[in-house]
């Protein structure tokens, strides 16, 4: 891989300065807004984060707040973002905070990567963006980037290249304004450097720089081994409802959507045949059922193929017959109980039943 000169750092602070995206964490060098953005937008697109970082900040505006916030409630205010260890590490790592640091982000890089939640790339943007401190933030958009300019066919899923990479930007990172350098390799990565051999090379301030385009092999670099194939899970979700209220059930306290309320499923699938002969086995067949639109949610490893029924129950044994679930009112639903977004093909096709006149916000 060949190594980087710094004659490309002025070029790209000046497309960065005239060319970033004006963006609600940017500017900002508060590091607990900046913590909270960098959080938020792992796996997450631009777009999808900001109405859920100005309703974050409103309700959580600091570091002791984020300490003290009630599970649950930090639990919706995440409701849709997925990947709620993100969540859950904030918390962690805000207690931390207020017990090593005074409440105090730490200014130092080594302390900020011993926080939950907090790895090479994050503690390089908080440290870099609100500190100033003179460390790289590397992540997946930068190693696209570095691999086209250098030409490198390195594989970027091994850490051998990360730690190139990284110490190749530690040679070149201007002390003046380090923060600004990581956030326009960010801001490249995001809006022209794209991925899949699709980027936008004539408003690159690289150009004429970068050995991948010279040499024809933006389609082929970054080189990256096959991720292994997603397991396909086909699973039966059943929205019951009995006078009014809905049911929840609470997943275990680990693994896949630890913790979090959802739709009672199966993983099996069901005819409305199967599932109207189980339901009178047990007692329960004095119910309408209506088969739902079928969705799909897709995770970092397994696929979920679902199935939807709405069950709407009439004789008052169904609360004894199901003394797992938590029956629960629309406005409690929409305001309380955080449900992953997997669940959400059935929020949108049961909209009106869900935001009527019972979900204002008590």
């Amino acid at each position: 891989m060949q190594k980087l000169n710094g004659e490309i750092v002025p070029a790209l602070l000046h497309w960065y300065d005239y060319n970033a995206r004006i963006l609600p964490w940017r500017g900002s060098r508060d590091p607990y807004r900046i913590w909270i953005s960098e959080i938020m937008l792992q796996q997450t697109r631009v777009e999808a984060v900001k109405p859920y970082y100005d309703r974050f900040l409103e309700a959580v505006p600091s570091i002791a707040d984020l300490a003290a916030v009630d599970d649950g409630a930090l639990m919706k205010l995440w409701e849709g973002l997925g990947y709620y260890n993100r969540a859950r590490n904030l918390k962690k790592a805000a207690v931390q905070i207020m017990e090593r640091f005074d409440g105090q982000m730490p200014a130092d890089y080594g302390l900020l990567l011993s926080l939950p939640g907090i790895g090479e790339y994050t503690a390089g943007a908080i440290g870099s963006i609100a500190f100033g401190l003179p460390v790289p933030a590397v992540d997946g958009n930068v190693l696209r980037i570095i691999m086209r300019l250098t030409g490198s066919e390195e594989d970027i899923q091994k850490q051998t290249t990360k730690k190139k990479v990284i110490a190749m930007l530690q040679d070149i990172l201007p002390a003046d304004r380090c923060g600004d350098f990581n956030q326009a390799l960010m801001e490249l990565g995001a809006t022209v450097c794209l991925p899949n051999g699709a980027p936008d090379c004539a408003f690159c301030p690289w150009d004429t720089r970068c050995q991948a385009y010279r040499r024809g092999l933006i389609d082929q670099i970054p080189v990256k081994t096959q991720k292994k194939a997603r397991r396909i899970e086909t699973r039966t979700v059943f929205l019951m409802r009995y006078r009014q209220r809905i049911a929840l059930h609470r997943r275990a306290d680990s693994g896949l959507l630890a913790g979090l309320w959802e739709f009672p499923n199966v993983a099996v699938p069901m005819t409305a045949e199967q599932l109207r002969e189980e339901l009178g086995g047990a007692g329960m067949a004095d119910c309408s059922i209506e088969k739902l639109k079928d969705g799909k949610h897709i995770f970092s490893h397994v696929e979920w193929h679902m199935a939807a029924y709405e069950i709407e129950f009439r004789h008052d044994d169904v609360l004894r017959r199901f003394r797992n679930l938590t029956w629960v009112t629309p406005a409690q639903l929409e305001w309380e109980y955080a449900v992953p977004s997997a669940f959400e093909f059935i929020r949108k096709q049961r909209l009106s039943f869900f935001i009527g006149q019972e979900s204002d916000r008590p």
